[in-house]
This record gives structure tokens, C-alpha cells and sequence, in this order.
């Protein structure tokens, strides 16, 4: 089983500076290799306090150079708010910096409010990636290409800076619905998916819906990499816990917030943190996650392993204003008991 720490560097107030949250990031992002992680995931947002990161290739680029093992993830680029051709150039710059390290993660993006701000019809959003992903392929597998397409005419033409991972660096597809996950397998793409705060439930589901997917293409399931995004915490301070089950809603809230198309936004930029009808409690929220003692985490997860059969889980370390120094610690408490105990019980299944 691979792990990973999905960093979404998220700013809950001013009283966080941007440089920071920034800062704290790209920390994590060395405590997670120096525990042994296999990925660090860096998100895109643009224009509020939802997540700083307004490009994870840059992000890569610059981790590349204080990294030297973990491989470092878009997760994601927002494809309808590039340029593909110039996006061409910039994932083979991140993949020789890194030297071969880049995961690329590419989504269609569901923020309204970002979207407008780059006049980009959000709408549109499923259509445009599609398409770009396209160009992408051609780009990555062909010298020169050309495309001629609804959104994008693209005359002969060459790019200069070529992944070291060849044909490309492997492609995660953020699935948010059953047509996504079929183009993953369709293309043999991994996927990307998440069960939010929900439980066991919902992790059925999910997985009857990759199977179906799969089949529905001739596919066997294992055909693609699934990683699953998960909020994880273990502890024996409920102090503790309770604190990152408040951001892990806090980030929650924000992403309904914007994803339904509701601005929040009493100053332009810092969005208003609303409860809604949608919230969990913190009690629901430690049953249907892995969270609690170190114990309780690991036999969630052998659990929630056993019905999803994830390749990888990436567990949400960067949320709101959760205390630096405590995550570093909880890094560390993965690579030192969690991670090898997890391995070690799914090794004795194997065998």
C-alpha cells in the first residue's frame, strides 16, 4: 500500500500570513518523505483562503529541490484555466527538476468563483478538460502535434522540454463521477477519488461504481492506480482530534460553500465559514473515519482498505489552522508505527 499526504495549504484566518502557510507546506512536504511517504499531493485554488497553492507544478519544482525520494503530485491542475501548450512545457520543466518524480493529477475544476475570474465559463468545465486532456497526450506522447479542436486550434508544433518519465509521467484523474473514472480506464489513467467524511457506506459504493466503470470499458479493475483522499488522525488527545475534525469541517464547509456556487466573501477574499444542514457532527465524524488512537486508525483503515482496495491513500495533513508542530509529529507517528503496521497486516493477507 502506498501513502501520501494531500496538502492543500489552506489559510482559516488573517491571522495566518500567507508565507506561513506556505511555508509550513513545503515542511510537511520534507517531513512527509523523511517518514516515508511515497507521494506528497499539493492542490490548486485561486482568489480566497480555500487553499493557497495557486500552481502545484510550482510547487513540485520547488520541493523537487529540497526532496531527493518522495514523489511530488498536482493534485490537480485545473485543466480549463491553462494554456495546454504552455501547461506542455511546464510539466516536462517539473519532471527534469525533479528527475522523473512528477505525479501528474489533472481535474475539470468545479469553482465558480475561480472560473469567472479567469473568464472561463465553469459550465463549460467538463468539455474543456476533456479536450485538453487531449492535447495533453498528443503533446506528451507525440514530438510534434497539432490539434484542431471546439476550444483550441493548435498549429504544428513542438515542445522544447521533454518529461524524463517517457512515454509521460503517470496521469491521476480526479473522478468525481463515472464518466471520468471510464475515460481513466478508457486510456489507461489512474484515478483519484474521495469519500469525503463519509463512511463504510459510501466506500461500497464507490467501489461498485470504479468496478462498474472498469467493466464497462473490458477493463479488470486493477487495470488503473486508485488513490483515495482521506481525513486521518491518531491520537490519544481528544483535544487533539477535536481541533483537526474542526478544520477537516472548516475545509468542508468552504468547499459546499463554493462548489454550490455561493459566495461567502464579506471583504473579497477571505470567505465566511458558514454551518450548514450538510455538517456532521464530530461524534459521526470519528465513526465514519480513521480517527482516534493509533489502534482505532490502523484497523479503520485495514477495514475501509478491504472494501475500496485503494492503491494509495493520501491522508489531508494541511487543513485550516490546525497546529504546525502537532502535524509534523502526526507525520512522523505515520512512518513510525501506522504505515509499517498497515503494510505488515496487508503483507500477511497476502501471503
Amino acid at each position: 500500500m502506498e501513502f501520501a499526504t494531500f496538502i492543500l495549504a489552506a489559510q482559516r484566518g488573517y491571522h495566518q500570513s500567507c508565507d506561513s502557510v506556505i511555508g509550513n507546506s513545503i515542511e510537511q512536504t520534507i517531513a512527509s518523505e523523511q517518514a516515508g511517504f511515497n507521494t506528497a499531493w499539493f492542490a490548486e485554488h485561486h482568489f480566497n483562503n480555500y487553499s493557497l497553492v495557486p500552481s502545484p507544478l510550482m510547487m513540485v519544482a520547488h520541493c523537487a529541490g529540497l526532496t531527493s525520494t518522495i514523489r511530488l503530485g498536482t493534485g490537480v491542475c485545473v485543466l480549463p484555466l491553462y494554456q495546454p501548450q504552455r501547461l506542455l512545457s511546464e510539466i516536462g520543466f517539473a519532471d527534469i527538476v525533479s528527475n522523473g518524480r512528477l505525479e501528474l493529477g489533472v481535474g475539470s475544476g468545479y469553482q465558480q468563483f475561480e472560473f469567472e475570474r479567469f473568464g472561463v465559463d465553469v459550465d463549460q468545465a467538463p468539455a474543456v478538460f476533456a479536450e485538453y486532456l487531449d492535447i495533453l497526450l498528443k503533446g506528451l506522447n507525440q514530438k510534434v502535434f497539432e490539434h484542431n479542436g471546439q476550444y483550441e486550434k493548435i498549429p504544428l508544433t513542438a515542445i522544447s522540454l521533454r518529461t524524463i518519465q517517457r512515454p509521460a509521467p503517470p496521469i491521476w484523474i480526479a473522478c468525481g463521477s463515472a464518466r471520468s473514472m471510464c475515460r481513466a480506464y478508457r486510456e489507461g489513467h489512474n484515478l483519484f477519488v474521495t469519500a469525503f467524511h463519509n463512511g463504510l457506506e459510501n466506500l461500497r459504493t464507490l467501489r461498485e461504481t470504479i468496478e462498474e466503470a472498469a467493466a464497462s470499458r473490458g477493463k479488470d479493475v486493477t487495470a488503473a492506480k486508485i488513490g483515495l483522499l482521506r481525513c486521518c488522525y491518531a491520537s490519544d488527545d481528544q483535544a487533539e482530534i477535536d481541533s483537526y475534525l474542526d478544520n477537516a469541517r472548516f475545509q468542508r464547509r468552504l468547499s459546499e460553500a463554493l462548489h454550490q456556487r455561493r459566495q461567502q466573501s464579506r471583504d473579497g477574499y477571505l470567505l465566511q465559514e458558514t454551518p450548514t444542514q450538510q455538517d456532521l457532527s464530530f461524534e459521526t465524524m470519528r465513526q465514519n473515519l480513521p480517527i482516534g488512537s493509533v489502534s482505532r486508525v490502523i484497523d479503520r483503515l485495514l477495514e475501509e482498505i478491504s472494501i475500496l482496495k485503494p492503491d494509495q491513500i493520501a491522508i489531508q495533513t494541511q487543513l485550516g489552522d490546525f497546529d504546525q508542530k502537532t502535524m509534523l509529529r502526526q507525520i512522523e507517528l505515520w512512518g513510525d508505527k501506522i504505515i509499517p503496521a498497515i503494510n505488515k497486516s496487508l503483507g500477511q493477507v497476502k501471503a
